[in-house]
């Protein structure tokens, strides 16, 4: 790695690598505040005789005052997610940036992530080495896939109930009925999918615990990158495209804010799951 010189002298080395810049954050962040938004609005009809979600309405200022903070909240996904689809389609047809499709950079699954997840299945029980992964794993892949396909489900039956007058014009009466059902089951289960398998992942691993702040920084410590992507390191070194990502830390009160709205929510997450146990095992 290069170091800097300067006619003061040399200058530190960098201890971080770049590994999200400022838009992934900032739609990662919208995505997590206006999901749990949704989730603390829709979930207490989708439960309505329980006492617990009747309490939750009231603190919303009821179902009626709730339910505008839920299509306020779905406003800002769906935007997010425009604005996600547009970022592909740009790069793909706009840059002509393959990429995207395939190689170590892309989310499409590839060959590779079977024999990664066969190969870390086997390190979990002592059969076999720890899989070298680069710059993104299988279960990120399959997290971000799950969530890719439950916006278009939940969002699109979100949009037929929200506007069924302006969706009758198009669409039988038989399918409101069906986004009825499809938007209230998909929607717990992407619930409990992020507050469970995402979470974990993310933040409740024991070497994240307890919590990862890539996603709020953008940063990976050099350690990091060299023993979790060894992969992805070895490339960027073998590319000369090592020092393009070299950095320093995040801005002390950026971890801080991240770290403090993680916190809130897997906190609140976690208590959501609880709470649809409690209702479902009652």
């Amino acid at each position: 790695m290069s170091v800097e010189v300067t006619d003061g002298g040399r200058l530190p080395a960098p201890t971080h690598y770049r590994r999200f810049g400022r838009e992934e954050r900032l739609l990662h962040g919208f995505l997590m505040f206006s999901f749990v938004g949704l989730a603390f609005t829709g979930l207490p009809l989708l439960f309505s005789h329980q006492p617990w979600a009747v309490s939750l309405a009231r603190f919303f200022g009821g179902f009626q005052g709730a339910g505008l903070i839920h299509r306020i909240c779905a406003v800002v996904m769906i935007s997010v997610f425009t604005v996600h689809l547009s970022r592909i389609v740009s790069r793909l047809f706009l840059q002509k940036d393959l990429t995207i499709l395939w190689g170590p950079t892309s989310m499409v699954p590839q060959p590779r992530d079977f024999f990664e997840m066969v190969a870390h299945i086997r390190w979990f029980v002592g059969a076999g080495p720890h899989p070298r992964f680069d710059h993104f794993t299988y279960w990120e892949k399959f997290d971000y896939w799950a969530v890719f396909w439950g916006m278009g489900i939940i969002g699109g039956s979100g949009l037929i109930l929200w506007l069924p007058e302006a969706f009758a014009y198009v669409v039988p009466g038989w399918v409101f009925n069906i986004a009825a059902l499809v938007h209230g089951e998909e929607a717990l289960l992407a619930v409990v999918f992020i507050f469970t398998f995402h979470f974990f992942t993310g933040h409740l691993r024991p070497e994240k615990f307890p919590m990862d702040s890539v996603i709020f920084t953008g940063r990976v410590t050099v350690k990091e990158m060299e023993e979790e992507r060894p992969e992805e390191f070895a490339r960027l070194v073998r590319t000369g495209r090592i020092d393009e990502l070299a950095s320093h830390a995040a801005p002390r009160w950026v971890y801080r804010l991240g770290r403090s709205a993680g916190a809130v929510a897997v906190v609140l997450g976690l208590l959501m799951v609880g709470l649809i146990l409690y209702a479902v095992l009652r």
